[in-house]
């Protein structure tokens, strides 16, 4: 299983091919060629392993893979993507172009704009983040890369509220664009689905400071981060591993209310808080169904 990368893991994977610093002061953005990162033997990008957000212009034949379905890409596409909705990204040829930025959310969201990316339809749960272009469209997303790269190349002072706004007009572009429709299944959906939810509940842990709180805590949130319907999902992982999906659910935040409750001084209602658990004694009460014992009589 892989783990999502940082922003600074991502600049370590690719040192060796563009070596760029990191500009850390408002948030992260940077850009990049797609060309310069394709000089490996496999010619292949970790792209289903990020922390971070990043739009790519798309130019060669490529496959895109997520929950149950599959995109080809022959030609073209506008792709957007985000930490919370993992897939695979896979190129079918050596002919590799195009252009990409990353970012982080308070890139844009630093100067109290208002904006709220998790809410915008290209970055949104339940949607499709692949766009195929016309010719005339790929020129005009080719013309605003291109004013990227010139604006953060220069010395201008305010570049990055430039680029700020570079990034939020390309946003828009995509939402005016109507998501790709060559969807198909694959005889393996049941185990991408599958493989999704085991990564997607893996990325909410390990719990760090106690005001960290589960992003996703139903079967239903799980679902809604796949695009797919409750039922199905369930569907599939009772096949898959023989559990429900509330029951992968509560035996992972079993397993890490355990090592809470070994290796940190949280108390209980900060460690019930953490996993999702409004009510300390619904917490004690799923752990005690678990353990046959309370939380405190497991600390001890």
């Amino acid at each position: 299983m892989q783990k999502s990368i940082s922003v600074s893991e991502f600049y370590k994977d690719i040192e060796q091919l563009i070596p760029v610093p990191v500009q850390k002061e408002i948030g992260h953005f940077n850009l990049f060629k797609t060309a310069d990162l394709y000089r490996t033997k496999t010619g292949s990008m970790p792209y289903n392993r990020r922390s971070y957000y990043k739009i790519s212009l798309i130019l060669g034949k490529n496959r895109a893979e997520y929950a149950d379905k599959v995109i080809d890409i022959e030609h073209n596409a506008l792709l957007f993507a985000t930490p919370l909705i993992p897939y695979n990204y896979e190129p079918l040829d050596e002919k590799q172009s195009g252009f990409f930025c990353i970012f982080s959310e308070d890139f844009l969201t630093q100067d109290n704009s208002g904006i709220k990316l998790k809410e915008l339809p290209v970055f949104k749960p339940g949607g499709s983040p692949i766009f195929f272009l016309t010719e005339p469209q790929i020129e005009e997303v080719k013309y605003l890369f291109g004013k990227m790269f010139r604006e953060i190349e220069s010395d201008y002072a305010y570049k990055y509220d430039l680029l700020r706004n570079y990034v939020i007009e390309l946003i828009h572009f995509g939402q005016k664009l109507q998501p790709a429709t060559s969807l198909f299944n694959e005889t393996n959906a049941y185990n991408r689905v599958s493989s999704l939810f085991i990564e997607l509940l893996e990325r909410q842990f390990p719990i760090e400071p106690p005001h960290q709180k589960l992003t996703f805590r139903s079967a239903k949130d799980y679902a809604d981060q796949l695009s797919i319907h409750v039922n199905y999902l369930n569907k599939v992982l009772k096949e898959i591993t023989g559990k429900t999906t509330t029951e992968l659910i509560s035996d992972r935040i079993i397993k890490e209310s355990k090592i809470l409750l070994k290796h940190t001084d949280w108390n209980v209602s900060e460690i019930a808080y953490s996993l999702g658990f409004e009510e300390p004694s619904h917490f004690n009460n799923l752990f005690k169904k678990h353990t046959s014992l309370s939380p405190r009589a497991f600390r001890v």
